[in-house]
């Protein structure tokens, strides 16, 4: 070996009877010049089931080991076990087949704190909602990610509590900002202590000397380059902070012209903070709003653009802020690796799994050829649902296709539990997700119900005990 070389990391990888063979197959592709890869199997046909009990009495590490990496379903005391065999201990993926990704972590890890684009997120009926109202929003705004509430003003509405709003925000630490085409509304705004005036032009520019309050500057008449870029020459003439919004229209309504528009502004200025409102396109298009984002924010980080404005008035757009959040994080990481926005997290790919299928067909069959209990087994491959347990394997589409394989009309719970199952396993065979027995589908940050966007991607683990613990429907033997 040479002088310099590092040596070898001696994984033991635990597993049992029944996963040895593919696991040890994964092996071979993992090692490397730095990653000595062992599989010891601990003698029980599935190694996820084990206690710590279990693997102090069974297993035996080889000589050299320098970290031991349990199942991802393994619920016992990592601790523990360190304590006993002492070795570092840790659990790896759920699904096997996610091995390579998992060794692959150390060499383009994210860092997902941070970012550089400011979200402010549109409170769009803050005239109708009282003070408490306005503020109980607000929070939960700020927990999906937001840096700014802006309130909404309405034409014709009067909002009497404006001030009473915009200081109960600033008295919880909020930022604010005040969209309002009234010239009123933004001169009592600023006065009031609000952070940001949405939206100035060349003809209300002075409402800026009114109060300290930054504008967020759009042009006099829509579409109109110059205008804006009068506006900009005033503020920075006088050393006045802004943001330019050159306006992103909706699709069929100017989109692609809008665009051309950011990136004109850009050329001229470019180091200008400019700000991108993004309800014209997640509002009014019927998509998913994760991929929309997702292209949004590559344009903004293209054009490095500095700022958002995102409404969540459509129930379709009602995750949009926290969408948002991820994409600017997961962006940020990849532009400062020089890298594709592939392998950051994925936490805006809600429908789909790069990688759905964890194992192949061939592989269940030669899994539920050993299987000896009466337990039912799930998976879903690329032909199909499996269920299979030492009384049969059982394949299909439809869910209703397998009921009547599996005999458990007499016992309700254990029917309940494999109906649940099963259709979340059709729900994955449809769209191309990842299936795991037992755990619920992973639906990116746009399934995440957590206070906080940072939230979404933490690795946590169910409760050690049976599948069924307090379901009653399995049978255990």
């Amino acid at each position: 070996m040479a002088e310099d070389a590092l040596p070898r990391t001696r994984v033991a990888l635990v597993t049992g009877s029944l996963a040895e063979p593919r696991l040890t197959q994964i092996a071979g592709e993992v090692a490397d010049e730095t990653l000595d890869p062992v599989v010891v199997s601990v003698g029980v046909k599935v190694a996820a089931l084990m206690t710590a009990e279990i693997v102090e009495r069974r297993l035996k590490i080889p000589e050299g080991t320098d970290r031991v990496l349990m199942p991802g379903r393994f619920r016992g005391d990592l601790d523990r076990l360190e304590r006993f065999f002492n070795v570092p201990f840790a659990r790896g993926p759920d699904e096997m087949a996610d091995l390579p990704d998992y060794f692959g972590q150390s060499k383009r890890a994210a860092d997902l704190s941070r970012q550089d684009v400011l979200i402010f997120a549109e409170i769009v009926d803050a005239v109708r909602l009282d003070v408490p109202g306005i503020l109980a929003k607000a929070k939960h705004l700020v927990g999906e990610g937001a840096d700014v509430i802006d309130l909404g003003c309405l034409p014709d509405s009067e909002f009497p509590h404006l001030e009473a709003a915009i200081g109960a925000l600033k008295a919880e630490g909020i930022k604010v900002s005040v969209d309002s085409f009234d010239a009123a509304e933004l001169s009592r705004a600023t006065r009031a202590g609000a952070d940001y005036l949405l939206s100035l032009n060349e003809t209300n520019l002075s409402i800026a000397e009114e109060g300290s309050a930054v504008p967020v500057l759009v042009p006099a008449t829509q579409g109109d380059v110059s205008s804006l870029a009068r506006a900009i020459d005033i503020c920075i003439a006088k050393g006045q902070a802004f943001y330019a919004d050159p306006i992103l229209d909706p699709i069929h309504y100017g989109f692609t012209a809008s665009l051309l528009r950011y990136a004109e502004i850009r050329r001229r200025y470019p180091d200008i903070p400019i700000l991108m409102g993004i309800g014209n396109v997640t509002e009014l298009t019927d998509a998913d709003t994760t991929g929309i984002n997702a292209v949004l924010m590559g344009i903004i980080s293209e054009l490095r653009l500095n700022a958002v404005l995102a409404v969540q008035v459509s129930p379709h757009c009602r995750t949009a802020v926290r969408e948002f959040d991820r994409a600017r994080r997961e962006f940020f990481a990849a532009r400062a690796a020089g890298a594709l926005p592939q392998g950051f997290g994925h936490g805006l790919m809600a429908l789909r799994d790069r990688k759905p299928f964890a194992t192949t067909p061939d592989e269940v069959a030669r899994l539920a050829a050993e299987v000896k209990d009466r337990n039912f087994r799930i998976e879903v491959t690329e032909d199909g649902i499996h269920i299979y347990n030492r009384d049969g394997h059982h394949v299909a589409a439809d869910p209703f296709a397998l009921f009547p394989h599996l005999k458990v009309e007499e016992d309700g719970a254990h029917a309940f539990y494999l109906g649940v199952e099963t259709a979340r396993a059709e729900i994955a065979y449809l769209l191309g997700k990842r299936y795991a027995q037992d755990e619920p589908l992973k639906w990116g940050v746009a399934g995440e119900t957590g206070g906080s966007a940072d939230d979404a991607h933490r690795l946590t683990f169910k409760e050690a005990g049976s599948t069924l613990s307090g379901k009653q429907g399995k049978i255990e033997e």
